[in-house]
């Protein structure tokens, strides 16, 4: 099997994927391909990597989010490595409407966990950020915080979002 990597800049900055040509296992904030393939799941990290312009499925999702389906890269399967605890908060993630950020109290609850903390950590371990949208989960005062790829692009992807969320 050959991943397909690809690049797009998007609202929140540049973004990268990594795909096995059915789901995505590895995406992120970042233009570096070497930032991203770090959270490929280990039994793919052998597997030769090949960069590409657009990957179907996953780009076009990607695609839609910046012009405005923000909800799209939900429809993308994802193929990712994790704990029960951590399948659990990426599939709560996967619930959360886009414009109407959940708390990381909020998450901790919806996962059945008094630790808003467990919750963060279910966030923060996330490998596909975007496909599974943890930048949704913010500070109980509103305040974007703790994003792997820095809370500017965080901020910037739940401005978009905001934008362009069904109501």
């Amino acid at each position: 099997m050959t991943l397909l990597t690809a690049v797009h800049d998007t609202p929140a900055g540049p973004y990268t994927l990594i795909s096995t040509g059915t789901a995505v296992c590895a995406a992120g904030f970042s233009a570096s391909l070497e930032e991203v393939v770090i959270l490929v799941p280990r039994r793919l990290r052998n597997e030769p990597i090949e960069e590409v312009a657009h990957v179907d499925g996953a780009s076009d999702a990607v695609l839609a989010w910046c012009e405005g389906d923000v909800e799209a890269p939900l429809s993308v399967a994802v193929d990712v490595d994790g704990s029960p605890f951590q399948r659990r908060a990426w599939a709560e993630l996967r619930r959360i409407p886009a414009g109407r950020p959940l708390t990381y109290g909020g998450l901790a609850a919806a996962l059945g966990s008094a630790s808003a903390r467990a919750a963060g950590r279910g966030c923060a371990t996330n490998p596909t950020s975007l496909f599974v949208p943890c930048h949704r989960v913010v500070r109980a005062d509103g305040a974007a915080h703790g994003f792997a790829w820095g809370v500017p692009a965080k901020e910037r992807a739940l401005a978009h979002e905001v934008v362009h969320a069904r109501r």
